[in-house]
């Protein structure tokens, strides 16, 4: 026993610590230097800004009461209950749930054999993947901020489509990452303007962000426009994060093309994951591929990836525990089902506006989006397409987002996963929103005659 206490320690390994210290403590050091609260929220919080959510807040949205609201703007496809996911899909995850075999803590980077299921799933001799090529996120914005955090420095810049997805800018602005954005051209079905991108490159620019099929225009590359993207990237000896979380929801005579596969040289962080193809975006399962054929990345990136994952303890268990069953199990007619019914409601929404004055709708051939372009010439009532879009709810209670939100003013997006006749319902309405206020040229300047 006075071996214990000769080491400060009780009979159980606990320490004691004596209270008679002998040091003379000064009563004013005690007291703080803070003579009041001064609690700030912090630079990377304040730098954080969702631009969708800023533009949206700021809108006036009081709908029409005598018509029920149509929201065509949320890019969730279980919205309104009519896209369901399949029932292999929930019988995996019951199973998952009834095996107990999910219920603690995974490592960081997911389960080996969940990892193992997903490069299996992906893998082509042209882009082989093994399980230690994939780290499991929670869903692909975790993917897509995990990217972007390995590859980037405070300072350096990153390339973005324009218009594009606004979490790429909300999360490089608030890790002090410039954004400069590259053109898509809307004339060539939102192809990217190369030129452009090129002429953004410089020795700060440490990412090329590519996203197809692309969220907000639809749009799915051909793989020659994708050789040429690759070029430009090996020319530059830039990496690439590619978003692909679209990938394969693509409409039937167009294919989707994974951009790795395509590449001898630059290497590609793509990202994906189960949200959209498999209709579960709050189940929150993304993955990172890691593609590297020449060892560019080396073991410092792949490190990187492991050490920014630990900051949070992983994806979902469970979800990772039905995984292999959800990847291999899910018939084929769930997707086609999907993408038939995708297809459908994009042409019904095609066809419908672009017979209305003023709109010029951009066929999609892929994901859950149709871009609609706006003369604002001959809507002389509105400033921009935020006020359209805002007097569009007012009005006619449809609620679709403007492309302001994604650095592409003059046009807007409507999301095309709501039920067919909903569908049909909000066009007729935006037509009449339009035949209301549009101005042709010609009275436009035979007002200004009188």
């Amino acid at each position: 026993m006075d071996s214990y206490r000769n080491n400060g320690m009780n009979g159980n390994g606990v320490h004691h610590v004596s209270v008679r210290a002998h040091v003379s403590v000064n009563p004013a050091k005690l007291k703080s230097h803070r003579q009041r609260w001064n609690v700030r929220p912090s630079e990377m919080s304040k730098k954080t800004l969702n631009p969708i959510r800023a533009i949206v807040d700021g809108m006036k949205l009081t709908p029409n009461p005598e018509k029920p609201m149509i929201a065509l703007s949320i890019g969730d496809p279980t919205v309104f209950g009519n896209l369901p996911t399949d029932d292999t899909v929930l019988q995996a995850m019951k199973e998952a749930i009834d095996s107990h075999k999910y219920n603690g803590y995974a490592p960081s980077v997911g389960y080996q054999k969940s990892r193992e299921a997903v490069s299996n799933f992906y893998s082509c001799p042209e882009a082989p993947l093994e399980g230690k090529d994939v780290i499991l996120t929670s869903g692909c914005s975790q993917a897509i901020e995990l990217a972007i955090s390995v590859l980037c420095n405070p300072g350096d810049n990153i390339l973005v489509p324009r218009p594009g997805f606004s979490l790429y800018k909300t999360l490089a602005v608030s890790m002090g990452i410039q954004v400069k954005h590259y053109n898509l051209l809307p004339e060539k079905s939102w192809e990217i303007d190369l030129q452009h991108l090129e002429s953004l490159i410089d020795d700060k620019t440490a990412c090329l962000i590519v996203n197809n099929p692309s969220n907000p225009c639809g749009s799915v590359f051909t793989k020659d426009h994708q050789h040429k993207i690759l070029a430009v990237a090996s020319r530059n000896c830039i990496p690439i994060l590619a978003d692909e979380i679209y990938g394969d929801m693509v409409f039937p005579g167009c294919d989707f093309q994974p951009l790795a596969p395509l590449s001898s040289d630059v290497p590609i962080l793509s990202c994906g994951g189960l949200a959209k193809c498999w209709l579960v975006p709050g189940w929150r399962m993304g993955w990172i591929l890691i593609h590297d054929h020449n060892d560019i990345f080396g073991t410092g990136i792949r490190e990187g990836l492991v050490k920014l994952s630990q900051r949070i303890l992983g994806p979902c268990t469970v979800v990772q525990g039905a995984l292999e069953s959800i990847l291999n199990d899910t018939p084929p007619e769930f997707y086609q089902g999907t993408i038939s019914f995708l297809k459908s409601n994009s042409e019904i929404c095609f066809s419908e506006l672009s017979t209305v004055p003023g709109l010029n709708p951009v066929m999609p051939t892929g994901a859950m989006y149709i871009m609609v372009g706006i003369e604002m010439e001959h809507f002389p009532d509105f400033q921009n397409d935020v006020e359209f879009t805002e007097r569009l709810v007012t009005e006619q209670s449809v609620f679709c987002l403007p492309a302001t939100a994604f650095e592409y003013p003059d046009f807007f997006r409507i999301v095309v996963t709501v039920p067919e006749e909903m569908m049909i319902e909000a066009c007729i309405r935006i037509r009449e929103f339009c035949a209301r206020h549009y101005r042709p040229r010609s009275q436009d300047s035979h007002d200004l005659d009188q």
